[in-house]
């Protein structure tokens, strides 16, 4: 891991666009991951966004995030569908390649993993001209789907080359999801790779991880997880994974400090896991 394959999550940081996109670089990273809010909420319009975007230098690793997805039927479904096609066009302009899903949370989807693949595979469809893959992360409250595995199990049924797995280590985490199912996953077909971590020592009800989940992450190292983000990452490198990680924190306090502030705590947390890692591989 070094900066160059780390990038941050721009729900991480606070204020306009540009000065985001400019604390990220002089930071030493080098890519992104952009909501759509991140575009259409940007005073100029969705195209002056894209192209300070551009101008920035920075790579767009993903684009967030199609929610409530899967599962679903009839016009719900096309609904969604129509949302996808909006997300996709914006990607392009961008030159962004990763679509990030997460699992449902909705009450109308259904559990059936048959539908649930189908419906991935429909947007696999959509995506395939276009050049774009689809990442499916399990939502630690998802309501089929709320642990890697369980992702890890459509991804495989969908078969499509361009759908594979986004692996979130606070959802990890906030499960208790243990890390030796990450062996028996291919490599190529992790996209994408989320670290955070948070203060408490578990989470014990469905409410606690949302909320912690949505304000209270940490970096890497600033928690009370670190062994198990540690090992995470080693699993990965042993399994060959070699593609973007991405520091994804939702923190309230955070957004309320200078950005060289919170840019400072992202570099430092990624030498601390470069530095825990080798030291524990040594």
């Amino acid at each position: 891991m070094s900066l160059s394959n780390v990038g941050m999550d721009m729900v991480t940081l606070a204020g306009p666009l540009e000065a985001r996109l400019q604390a990220v670089a002089e930071a030493g990273f080098s890519n992104i991951v952009l909501w759509g809010k991140d575009l259409v909420g940007h005073p100029e319009g969705v195209e002056a966004a894209i192209r300070k975007v551009r101008e920035s230098g920075l790579r767009v690793s993903g684009l967030q995030l199609l929610r409530d997805f899967e599962g679903l039927s009839g016009r719900l479904l096309d609904y969604k569908l129509e949302i996808a096609k909006s997300m996709m066009k914006m990607m392009q302009a961008l030159g962004c390649k990763l679509l990030l899903v997460c699992s449902s949370t909705s009450p109308h989807a259904t559990g059936d993993i048959k539908k649930i693949a189908e419906d991935l595979e429909r947007l696999a469809t959509l995506a395939t001209p276009l050049g774009v893959r689809i990442g499916y992360e399990a939502l630690s409250w998802g309501r089929w789907v709320n642990e890697y595995p369980a992702a890890w199990k459509v991804v495989e049924r969908v078969d499509r080359e361009n759908v594979g797995l986004v692996v979130d280590s606070f959802h990890i985490l906030a499960r208790g999801t243990p890390l030796k199912h990450l062996d028996d996953i291919s490599a190529k077909k992790i996209f994408l790779v989320q670290l955070s971590d948070y203060l408490w020592d578990y989470l014990p009800e469905t409410d606690d991880i949302i909320e912690t989940a949505r304000h209270h992450r940490v970096f890497p190292g600033e928690g009370s997880h670190s062994a198990t983000v540690i090992e995470l990452v080693q699993r990965l490198s042993k399994t060959g994974y070699g593609g973007d990680y991405l520091l994804e924190v939702f923190n309230d306090d955070y957004l309320q400090c200078p950005l060289p502030t919170v840019t400072a705590r992202a570099s430092q947390a990624v030498e601390w896991l470069n530095e825990q890692v080798s030291r524990s591989s040594g």
